[in-house]
């Protein structure tokens, strides 16, 4: 087992002995994970457990009350350091597909006669190949979610971060991108932490899996998968048995946590 000082040298992130306070209320902590340079972790727990709260702290939105998050050994630097996508695609109305990429890549400093080809790959990446020039009220729900995942692809940070990011979607519309996310995590061999509450996506997703208590968040399982993370399809790896049981068993640890 490589140790902390290890994990981030090598590109990875570590959350050593992390506490975070709103006021008088702890919401998080304490929380220790090593986490290795592309692996796809999964936060889960039920509503209010410090999830999201973590997730903020990984991006280097919050500094935490106490402990430390190294990214690369490192503080996080928000925009630097990660992609970040929310429950809600918060993209800008007044610009295209295109422009909504467009922008990500400027701020990534990507030069701009790189921009065109740079944005017709990530849109490519994520399914969206031809909508550059459609205005964003003109694409569908799922298909937003999308070009905030390119958006989020767009500078190439070590992190992919994403909070929640199918909860507002139909069940189809869900299953379909988490087969993207699966994906375009696995190609870009960026270290991805994902933030949910269903047993079920965390089981399909994560080749890492944490489930936190309820507030104060601390870890009640830390659980790897040793699925398949190719050469299957979705369909096929959600009937398997071995799948089931994953998420039997991450459903009963969330509910034991939240207890």
């Amino acid at each position: 087992m490589p140790s902390s000082s290890d994990v981030a040298s090598r590109g990875g992130l570590r959350i050593a002995n992390v506490a975070h306070r709103y006021g008088d209320v702890t919401a998080l902590g304490p929380v220790d994970l090593d986490v290795q340079p592309g692996a796809f972790l999964v936060l889960v727990g039920a509503s209010g457990c410090g999830k999201s709260t973590l997730l903020r702290l990984i991006a280097g939105f919050e500094e935490p009350t106490a402990g430390e998050v190294r990214v690369e050994g490192a503080s996080p630097t928000p925009g630097v350091t990660s992609g970040v996508v929310f429950q809600q695609p918060r993209l800008f109305p007044w610009r295209t597909v295109g422009g909504n990429v467009d922008l990500a890549l400027k701020y990534a400093k990507v030069p701009r006669e790189l921009r065109p080809q740079r944005r017709a790959a990530i849109l490519a990446r994520v399914g969206l190949e031809g909508t550059a020039d459609r205005r964003i009220w003109e694409i569908s729900g799922g298909q937003q979610q999308r070009v905030a995942i390119a958006r989020a692809l767009a500078a190439e940070t070590p992190l992919f971060l994403l909070d929640e990011p199918f909860a507002a979607l139909d069940a189809l519309t869900r299953e379909r991108l988490q087969d993207d996310v699966r994906q375009v995590s696995a190609e870009s061999g960026r270290t991805t932490v994902f933030v949910t509450h269903s047993a079920d996506e965390a089981a399909f997703l994560g080749s890492r899996i944490v489930v936190l208590t309820r507030r104060p968040g601390t870890i009640a399982l830390d659980l790897p998968s040793d699925l398949p993370r190719s050469g299957i399809e979705a369909d096929e790896l959600r009937r398997s048995p071995e799948f089931l049981r994953l998420r039997n068993e991450v459903s009963d640890a969330v509910k034991a946590a939240a207890a």
